[in-house]
């Protein structure tokens, strides 16, 4: 589908069988995305939640960066029954003790920014089997960060999961996903690799 972001303002993107148009933003002079938001929409999030808890690989505990993965996470957690997830926090807060920390640039963020995990999770995670869970993968930089602090935790990534892979990602073999996302150039050709 070829979409000049310039003329249209929306995409249409069916996923998990729920219809959504999603609108068209600008990042840069060159590049447009569709911007995928789960929050404050129950049916999207359990309908995504129930189709990539179908394809869960085996683990111990599941892990999001904040904050549009938390949704998410905890619709999965609570479809599986399990008694906690994790979340790589985008600010130290006041009852972590001696958090662990990594930069990340997000496709969606400005500048970049640095995500930490509380100690405690950080032990709970050891010897591990974690899966990290995401609304979009893109560049893959937010996913790499939760990785790193998964695997300096001493925890073993079981996984990476996802309701959209953007771009590039979609080519991924280390991703499970349920639907691809385009990324769109300003004279409306979706962008490949070179």
């Amino acid at each position: 589908m070829n979409i000049n972001p310039v003329e249209y303002k929306e995409y249409p993107l069916e996923v998990a069988g729920v219809k959504r148009n999603l609108p068209i933003c600008k990042v840069n002079d060159n590049l447009y995305i569709a911007a995928f938001v789960i929050f404050g929409d129950v049916e999207l999030t359990k309908a995504c939640a129930t189709e990539l808890v179908k394809m869960l690989p085996e683990h111990d505990v599941l892990i999001t960066a904040e904050a549009k993965g938390i949704p998410l996470i905890y619709e999965m957690a609570r479809q599986i029954n399990a008694k906690r997830y994790l979340i790589a926090r985008k600010s130290p807060k006041l009852y972590m003790k001696n958090p662990s920390a990594v930069e990340v640039q997000s496709i969606t963020t400005s500048k970049i920014q640095t995500l930490y995990i509380d100690k405690d999770d950080a032990d709970y995670m050891r010897e591990k089997r974690v899966v990290i869970v995401d609304d979009v993968i893109s560049t893959g930089e937010s996913a790499m960060a939760v990785e790193k602090l998964v695997t300096e935790s001493g925890g073993v990534v079981a996984g990476r999961m996802a309701i959209l892979a953007e771009g590039d990602a979609s080519d991924r073999k280390d991703i499970i996903y349920l639907e691809k996302l385009p990324l769109f150039f300003t004279n409306g050709t979706i962008p490949t690799k070179s």
